[in-house]
């Protein structure tokens, strides 16, 4: 299913030309390093483009839980660089010339999809759009993939795009 088509099953009942246009104005955007999320920013702006939507880009900032014998979490990356990640998103973004907030959320390892769903779901995002790095299907069962998860536990539809095709 292309993306075209993707986009017209999403619309809300009667939205159309006459209907005033696609219902996707709410737009979430997971960005992990700025560069890998350039498709996904790229399909969000054309939807906003053409919804005057509203982008929200959010980074998850993973820690890992408390261990025996120390109660602090760890966290693999500092406040001060998820803050760097979604503002150099957000300039790309406002270089569109489009309107944009982010947010810096934290969620366990393990549980990132369900913090990105939980965000869109806080945010009522109309569509949640991100970028499906190219995996075999071995490694996603064995692994995981963040995408997939989101697909699974979202309450509104995901558009996974190809970081090669956007």
């Amino acid at each position: 299913m292309s993306v075209a088509d993707e986009l017209r099953a999403a619309r809300a009942p009667g939205a159309g030309a006459a209907g005033g246009g696609p219902a996707l104005r709410r737009i979430l955007v997971p960005v992990g390093l700025a560069a890998d999320a350039v498709p996904a920013l790229a399909l969000a702006a054309r939807l906003c483009d053409t919804a005057s939507g509203l982008l929200r880009l959010v980074h998850v900032r993973i820690y890992d839980p408390p261990v025996r014998g120390y109660p602090a979490r760890f966290y693999p990356e500092t406040r001060d660089a998820a803050a760097a990640a979604v503002d150099e998103a957000m300039l790309t973004v406002w270089g569109w010339g489009l309107r944009a907030d982010s947010a810096v959320v934290t969620a366990p390892r393990g549980k990132v999809a369900a913090a990105i769903a939980a965000e869109a779901a806080g945010w009522n995002a109309h569509v949640i759009v991100l970028t499906r790095r190219p995996r075999t299907a071995v490694s996603r069962l064995l692994w995981g993939c963040v995408p997939d998860q989101v697909m699974r536990k979202s309450g509104c539809p995901v558009l996974a795009v190809h970081p090669g095709r956007s």
